[in-house]
């Protein structure tokens, strides 16, 4: 027992610092630029990101991978490494070092996807098909640049006859085989956690802030402890000595499962998965949900503690049918709706939030599967991801969806910042129709019924006359979308009609004119 003891409270004392996202300027949302080259995300965080608000940016991995081309060059092959050399289809060693000090100099952080449960597939095959060339054997399970070989491997504690998951009430075979056919790091040796951590660490000391930990259901929790307990502090050189990196792990747990996502919590923030499922389902209206029964939204609805969650509407599995919450997840193809879903995740204080930065794909969809959900990002013929144009109007080009970019979503980050520690105020609800406040900073109005709203309220707001970052921008003195007035005693008048592009409103103090 004492030793039980000692390990949680080892959990409990290394954890705080990983639980922070260390976001500068009063910051707080991360975006996720999937796909992006290294290249364009510098650019990004300083040309937009830093100016508009954005805390952080997740970037995809960039450990070396399998290179896959049937299909061809799948966004998937990322998720098989087979090694931990630093480059990839987003770019260089070097290219990644440049990003991540332009991003750290404007006060951007940078959070790395990392793949440490497994190595590729086992179907990968044996040679130098991969993103610098690396020569590897998965049949022998020889990864020697790491060097990984057969020994330090899952194969001898799985218990299954093919060696994969066959059922997901065993939480033996969940941790200890493969993964849809990857092969399944030994966790528990010394070796391997520390061949991880040294991979950690290498991208710690370049500046990174912290990492998503991917797949961390089929880990142990104490064998991640042990790695995480071997990671350094961040750089000093941009931010305070003494910190932990931010550790958010991806834990599906919709309920039903032995597994659950609070054997993490002592480690780090888990992704929250049924937040994403389950907004989707009030805001599509199925289920007879509707935007009221908001009012006792996050723990109220059984999801984890608000300091132990990362929030997102989607993210790269779920908006193609992978990973959690089926149908009803709302995406960038269900644009004006997503877009509301955004306001609400982004006006509510539960959690770290993350917003999503896609890619189109052609989608083709036979019995409700859509059979390209492997597609890649876009690409020049040889396969190279291709940059991502800005176009006049400020939005992205060539494929690229670039939703931290549209107005809607890019305000409501900043909204965010400008109402973070306020509490839930001046709740009004009627139906499909919602508005609340953040104590005396923001208020939002949504609209998701067949009818007009026409209401007045109290907004908690000093009074003036604000801009609504919804359907425009505080530009100088004007605005260019809706203006609201609200009186000096906090009441304002609300007209929003059902079939507007944008049925909701959303004032703050900084948007005052």
């Amino acid at each position: 027992m004492k030793m039980k003891l000692l390990v949680l409270a080892g959990l409990f004392g290394l954890s705080l610092g990983q639980h922070d996202p260390h976001m500068k300027h009063g910051r707080t949302s991360i975006v996720h630029l999937f796909e992006w080259r290294w290249a364009d995300i510098a650019t990004e965080c300083e040309r937009y990101l830093a100016p508009k608000g954005f805390g952080g940016v997740q970037i995809s991995p960039p450990s070396e991978s399998v290179v896959v081309t049937n299909p061809w060059h799948p966004w998937w092959q990322r998720y098989q490494p087979i090694s931990y050399n630093l480059c990839s289809r987003s770019g260089t060693e070097e290219e990644l070092r440049d990003m991540i000090t332009r991003c750290n100099n404007v006060g951007v952080n940078i959070y790395v996807d990392a793949i440490i449960n497994h190595m590729c597939g086992t179907g990968a095959g044996e040679g130098h098909h991969s993103s610098c060339g690396t020569y590897f054997d998965a049949n022998k399970k020889n990864f020697p640049s790491v060097p990984f070989s057969s020994l330090d491997f899952n194969d001898g504690k799985c218990k299954t006859a093919n060696g994969g998951i066959e059922n997901y009430h065993d939480i033996f075979q969940v941790r200890d085989c493969q993964l849809v056919g990857l092969l399944d790091l030994a966790m528990e040796k010394d070796f391997v956690r520390g061949k991880v951590a040294e991979y950690m660490n290498k991208l710690i000391d370049m500046g990174v802030a912290g990492f998503r930990m991917d797949a961390c259901k089929h880990m142990w929790p104490g064998d991640l402890s042990a790695v995480y307990d071997r990671l350094h502090n961040l750089s000093t050189k941009w931010f305070s000595s003494g910190l932990k990196p931010f550790i958010y792990q991806e834990v599906i747990d919709l309920g039903g499962e032995p597994i659950k996502a609070s054997e993490y919590f002592g480690l780090g923030r888990v992704t929250e998965f049924k937040y994403s499922a389950k907004l989707g389902i009030v805001v599509r209206k199925w289920e007879n949900e509707k935007l009221c029964y908001l009012k006792s939204w996050g723990e109220g609805w059984a999801f984890m503690p608000s300091d132990k969650a990362v929030v997102f509407v989607d993210n790269h599995d779920n908006q193609r049918g992978h990973g959690a919450g089926g149908a009803s997840i709302l995406t960038f193809w269900d644009a004006r709706l997503y877009k509301m879903a955004m306001g609400i995740m982004l006006a509510h204080p539960y959690g770290v939030t993350r917003v999503m930065s896609s890619y189109r794909w052609d989608r083709n969809f036979e019995n409700g599967k859509d059979k390209n959900d492997w597609m890649g990002p876009p690409s020049h013929g040889n396969g190279s991801t291709k940059a991502v144009p800005i176009n006049p109007d400020t939005t992205c080009g060539d494929g690229w969806v670039c939703e931290h970019r549209w107005r809607q979503i890019r305000n409501m980050v900043n909204f965010r910042n400008v109402v973070d520690g306020q509490p839930i105020s001046n709740w009004w609800d009627n139906g499909h129709q919602i508005a609340f406040g953040r104590g005396n900073r923001g208020f939002i109005v949504i609209n998701n019924d067949d009818w007009n709203l026409h209401e007045t309220l109290s907004t908690g707001l000093p009074g003036g006359i604000y801009c609504d970052i919804i359907s425009g921008d505080k530009l100088g003195g004007g605005c260019t979308g809706k203006q609201i007035r609200v009186d000096k005693d906090g009441r304002a008048r609300f007209s929003i009609s059902n079939w507007e592009d944008d049925p909701f409103i959303a004032i703050h103090v900084d948007a005052k004119l």
